[in-house]
């Protein structure tokens, strides 16, 4: 297999895998219930010593929940497990799940940022991963996997992702999707008139989203620099690789 096959893509063999092998003794499985998919993951989780995991969009979770999950991963790295995460940018847009990363991110369990599509993934070691279903965060059901070449397959794509992926610290990560998309353009020389066409928004809005990019990124008015030339510099450093 492939290791550049995107995720969704693998997802799709995975499942004609199981679906063929039904009845027999296979080592991917799959789990319907997400009562079930959480107690194989803390089972997997209590002796493992390298965690890779993958976030992307989705409904966040109950507050209790993503307390417990917190708490657990923070339990994790004091135990010194090796962690590391890419979540994708846009669940930074919450407030509360951008503390959450931070605090993580300061205890070890290190995070990067991805603006491509990703799926919830979650590997331990090279012994079983965690793939779901569908290509959104918290939802119930995922295809446990213990075939070795499958997991090397996913270790290859969790690796390609982080080396894409930007640093969680940069300041760019406290974009939005779309100000990060109006940042990108202003980095082509375009001027707000030509973002507002390129993105179907009017100049009034790109105006707005790109004051929010000022903010955000801590750039003040100043009459010594070009905020615009700022603004950019900082968005080159983030997708420098």
């Amino acid at each position: 297999m492939e290791e550049n096959v995107p995720l969704a893509q693998l997802t799709r063999r995975l499942e004609e895998v199981v679906s063929e092998l039904r009845g027999l003794p296979v080592d991917v499985e799959r789990l319907e219930d997400g009562d079930d998919v959480r107690r194989r993951i803390l089972e997997a989780a209590s002796s493992a010593r390298e965690v890779r995991a993958m976030h992307p969009v989705g409904p966040a979770e109950p507050e209790r929940r993503e307390h417990l999950t917190r708490r657990q991963n923070l339990d994790a790295l004091e135990r010194g497990i090796r962690m590391r995460t890419i979540v994708h940018a846009d669940v930074l847009d919450n407030p509360r799940n951008a503390a959450r990363i931070r605090q993580l991110h300061a205890a070890g369990d290190l995070h990067r940022v991805a603006d491509e599509p990703i799926q919830q993934l979650i590997v331990f070691d090279r012994t079983v991963a965690f793939l779901q279903f569908t290509p959104v965060a918290y939802t119930p059901g995922a295809l446990v996997i213990r075939q070795q070449s499958l997991i090397t397959a996913l270790i290859g794509l969790f690796e390609q992702t982080w080396a894409r992926a930007r640093e969680v610290t940069e300041p760019t990560h406290r974009l939005s999707s779309r100000e990060r998309e109006v940042l990108a353009l202003i980095a082509q020389g375009r001027s707000n008139g030509a973002v507002a066409r390129a993105l179907s928004i009017t100049e009034a809005a790109v105006g707005k989203h790109v004051a929010s990019v000022f903010a955000k990124l801590e750039i003040p008015a100043t009459a010594d620099d070009n905020r615009r030339v700022l603004a950019v510099l900082a968005y080159l450093r983030g997708t420098a690789r």
